[in-house]
């Protein structure tokens, strides 16, 4: 039966909506302190640059061999310029909309002796009448894919997420949403959701044990009418909570090196297996594993279908 839908992977199609940004690395060395303050002086050796936030989701679905099509916007500035160009080297197909006005997200990181130093972000937040454009692109490429996967990180690319959820469940389609802020309200309907141990926390309050947060996850799911609530837990591994129960999946990782993008490695699995047809409990259960591989890498990566199922 598993073959069946790993068979069909391939002809999975998943419409990723989000906040993209642009990952950029300088990797250098530190061999002294700046006599100007005391911190480490970072000499600049070698650069570059990844796709990041919704654009990683989307890079992850088409490592594991589905296809992917984005829909998110960026500016004309050169991180918008630069992540177009990512885009079109890899086999994502690009939905992208450009504003001028727009400063394209970018996270500047500086590393040294594989360790971050220092992270910078710039960013703004897209006006409404930009969002209103994204929405009718996004009612017009929902009918060609099989699932929708929502990455969302707060940077205002997803203030009508309500609405495109709505649609896409009246369609017919999966809809995954890896969710930001206190308002979960906004995702209500979804197939699932996939907050980490910090973010289900902050809106559902804390746990003692394993028996109250299996009480506060289903009364989240019941609340908000969804069929599941994955809670990703790191060293723990990840729980998820349906009308059928709970399933603990343990953690997959043997070395963590960097957590970067894992949230996207996860979420990008499960839509591409359910977009094949897999069940749910399968789809965790091979999340899990991609989990435990991508954290394995230095900053955000993706995991393919051969490091996931090695031998086939």
């Amino acid at each position: 039966m598993q073959q069946d839908w790993r068979r069909r992977v391939g002809a999975a199609r998943i419409l990723v909506v989000g906040d993209v940004m642009l990952d950029r690395y300088w990797f250098g060395a530190v061999e002294r302190i700046s006599p100007e303050a005391p911190v480490p002086v970072a000499r600049v050796q070698r650069e570059q640059d990844r796709l990041g936030g919704a654009a990683n989701a989307a890079l992850n679905v088409t490592s594991l061999g589905a296809q992917a099509t984005l829909l998110s916007v960026v500016g004309t500035d050169e991180p918008g310029r630069r992540l177009q160009q990512l885009l079109a080297e890899s086999s994502i197909r690009s939905a992208l909309h450009e504003d001028a006005g727009l400063r394209t997200t970018l996270k500047l990181r500086v590393i040294a002796r594989q360790q971050q130093l220092l992270r910078m972000d710039f960013e703004t937040t897209p006006d409404h009448e930009l969002l209103a454009v994204q929405g009718a692109r996004y009612a017009a490429e929902l009918p060609g894919h099989d699932a929708v996967l929502f990455s969302d990180y707060g940077k205002g690319g997803l203030a009508h997420v309500g609405e495109m959820v709505q649609a896409a469940r009246a369609a017919g389609r999966s809809v995954l949403v890896d969710p930001k802020g206190r308002d979960y309200s906004r995702y209500a309907g979804a197939t699932l959701i996939t907050p980490n141990r910090a973010e289900f926390s902050e809106v559902a309050g804390d746990w003692r044990d394993e028996a109250e947060l299996e009480s506060r996850a289903q009364r989240l799911r019941e609340d908000l009418h969804l069929q599941a609530v994955l809670v990703t837990r790191a060293e723990e591994g990840m729980t998820l909570f349906s009308a059928a129960g709970r399933l603990h999946v343990p953690a997959a990782a043997r070395e963590v090196f960097d957590v970067s993008g894992a949230g996207d490695t996860v979420i990008a699995t499960l839509a591409a297996l359910l977009g094949a047809g897999a069940g749910l409990e399968d789809a965790v259960r091979a999340a899990n594993r991609a989990a435990g591989i991508v954290v394995g890498k230095q900053g955000t990566a993706s995991v393919s279908a051969a490091e996931l199922w090695p031998g086939e």
